[in-house]
């Protein structure tokens, strides 16, 4: 039974709703439709889940309406496609946009559902006649073969026993033959080939095999001094040095990093002075930079290709005068389109998802005079990057660390990530960035897992001269951070940077741990630090780490992941689609980027310069 169905306009103008259906839907699917469908640029997608309902929904994108229908999910209604696209056909020819009610179109929407109802109820008849027609004729069938296969199959193991015997009587003839031949041609060479064959059984004896046998074997019988040849061959590879006794002082020198100062950390607080201001707070002077390069480089790009390749203008040639744009206008430029996104590392899955997206968008839009089809999806396109890229929630550090604090309370985030990515490194950025905003910080060492991880971070706070709270390995990671936690609002700290442990999405008893410390000390921010130079890695490992952070969540509110942080982001050159990937499938704004090794290089995203190098 159908629960609902809505026409609004994408401004969210509700103009028509069906009165008779009248039943009070559980939640608000619809809204959740919008929200985490269409504004996400999933409305390719076929349909959208809610608790018990499935909704579907189809676009009129040159009058701007949406048409949305809502079902229980147990129930298989045919007719739903079929009866939205005649309520769009209808409605579409006595919309007016200065008119706001059109309760006259009660009875129309009411033939439209009995009409859809009674065609769907006759494909289900048809679909069911035809069946037993065809089974009967399939039983028929199957049963002669069968009757053939079962006076057959003997004659078939004969058959095939035959021709096996066959085949080994022409391998024997063939071999008969071959030897006649070659004793007919050459006597000699006969003789020979049989000694070969005696003394490649025993050099097979001694382990040699292949046709390198035969041709050891050949070259042992012609040439009796060729074993003295073989001891070269089997020389063994140099001892490599290593510990040149004169060499050992001067390596000994370069390999040694110990601190002459001892503990009093004179060294490390001239080094942390000298890293200058963090690019977090030059973000803004840097990207008018990178942007006026942009601006100049495809400029002086696109016109040799344009004449070259002409990947966009050559092959999708200017259209003008088009009433309405079709599917079969818009696959080719978005078939390019896609291709173009995956060699920029975009994942495939998230890539052919923001086709089908732009594809619901402009299908059915008039096409402007003078105006490509190509440039009118990559604008299209270029809107719909802007728009995921861009937070949706406003998440300002600084703002909340100062919330927090009048509270009395630290602020604490908590990172967390797979193994390797950078999470003590950028952990460290984080708090060098905290500190020239004059907040006290402390460090919670809570990868109690790998060897070496507290000593990484005591070396971080050591040249930072911050306060790191550790309780060394062996320990439950989520009591050391409640404990820290303790110890800062003991000490005053604003905020605390808790340090997890490096853990593959599929590994449950670390995931296990990581979500019983995230649901006992409820942390303020929890950072999903990734690597940029991931592709499809990037939607398996955000999209599980949300998941299983569902699943073995023990409170009542699920808590998932809230930003992430990008790192290494200066070695990927133009392949900057893990950004767009990570964001798409987890909804988390990226909030940081790790450019370099020094604790200043940690810059803002500029989504600008991300979507223009996206679709250069």
């Amino acid at each position: 039974m159908l629960e609902q169905l809505l026409i609004f306009t994408r401004g969210g103008l509700i103009l028509w709703t069906c009165k008779e259906i009248g039943n009070a839907l559980k939640g608000s699917p619809i809204d959740t439709l919008i929200r985490s469908c269409l504004l996400e640029e999933r409305s390719g997608e076929v349909s959208f889940n809610y608790g018990a309902y499935t909704l579907k929904w189809t676009f009129h994108n040159d009058l701007g309406l949406v048409f949305v229908a809502v079902y229980q999910k147990i129930l298989q209604l045919l007719y739903v496609d079929d009866l939205l696209s005649m309520v769009k056909q209808s409605f579409s020819e006595i919309y007016d946009p200065k008119r706001m009610r059109y309760d006259d179109f009660d009875e129309t929407f009411r033939q439209l559902r009995v009409e859809a109802e009674a065609r769907a109820e006759e494909m289900k008849r048809t679909k069911q006649v035809v069946k037993p027609l065809n089974g009967v004729k399939k039983q028929g069938q199957v049963s002669k073969e069968e009757t053939k296969k079962s006076n057959g199959e003997k004659k078939d193991d004969e058959g095939k026993v035959s021709s096996v015997s066959n085949g080994n009587h022409k391998m024997e003839d063939d071999v008969a033959n071959g030897k006649e031949n070659s004793a007919d041609n050459n006597n000699n060479n006969n003789n020979s080939v049989g000694v070969d064959v005696s003394k490649l059984a025993k050099l097979r004896s001694k382990g040699v095999r292949g046709r390198g046998g035969l041709r050891k074997a050949d070259s042992i019988g012609s040439n009796k001094g060729s074993s003295k040849v073989e001891p070269p061959k089997k020389a063994t590879k140099k001892n490599r040095v290593w510990d040149d006794a004169a060499a050992a002082p001067k390596q000994e020198e370069k390999l040694d990093f110990t601190d002459e100062h001892g503990d009093n950390g004179h060294v490390d607080v001239v080094a942390a002075a000298d890293q200058g201001e963090s690019m977090m707070d030059k973000e803004e002077v840097f990207s008018s930079d990178s942007e006026s390069e942009d601006d100049d480089e495809p400029i002086s790009d696109e016109k040799p290709e344009a004449k070259k390749k002409g990947w966009f203008s050559s092959v999708f040639q200017s259209i003008t005068g088009k009433a309405n744009l079709e599917r079969t206008d818009l696959e080719p430029a978005l078939k390019a389109l896609k291709e173009r996104l995956m060699t920029k590392n975009v994942a495939e899955e998230i890539a052919e998802k923001l086709c089908e997206s732009v594809e619901a968008s402009l299908e059915g839009k008039k096409l402007a005079s003078f105006t490509r089809i190509s440039s009118t999806v990559q604008g299209a396109m270029e809107e719909a990057l802007i728009r995921i890229l861009t937070p949706r929630r406003s998440i300002d550090i600084m703002r909340d660390v100062h919330a927090a604090k009048e509270q009395r309370r630290p602020y604490v985030v908590v990172f967390v990530g797979v193994n390797g990515v950078g999470k003590s490194t950028n952990l460290a950025k984080v708090a060098y960035w905290l500190q020239q905003h004059k907040v006290s910080v402390m460090m919670a060492a809570c990868d109690t897992f790998r060897s070496g991880a507290v000593e990484q971070l005591r070396t971080h706070a050591r040249r930072l001269q911050i306060p790191i709270f550790e309780k060394g390995y062996e320990k439950d990671p989520a009591v050391v951070a409640k404990e820290a936690i303790q110890e800062a609002t003991r000490n005053g700290s604003d905020v605390v940077l808790v340090d997890t442990a490096g853990r593959m999405q599929d590994n449950e008893p670390l995931m296990r741990a990581l979500s019983k410390l995230i649901n006992l000390n409820k942390p303020d921010l929890v950072l999903f630090v990734g690597e940029a130079l991931v592709g499809n890695d990037a939607v398996d490992q955000l999209s599980k780490f949300n998941q299983k952070l569902s699943d073995l969540s023990t409170s009542g509110s699920t808590r998932l992941i809230d930003g992430i942080l990008l790192t290494k982001f200066d070695t990927i050159d133009d392949k900057v689609g893990a950004a767009l990937s990570m964001v798409y499938i987890s909804g988390a704004p990226v909030m940081f980027v790790g450019c370099g090794q020094s604790y200043t290089d940690l810059k803002k995203l500029n989504v600008k310069a991300i979507v223009k190098t996206l679709l250069k």
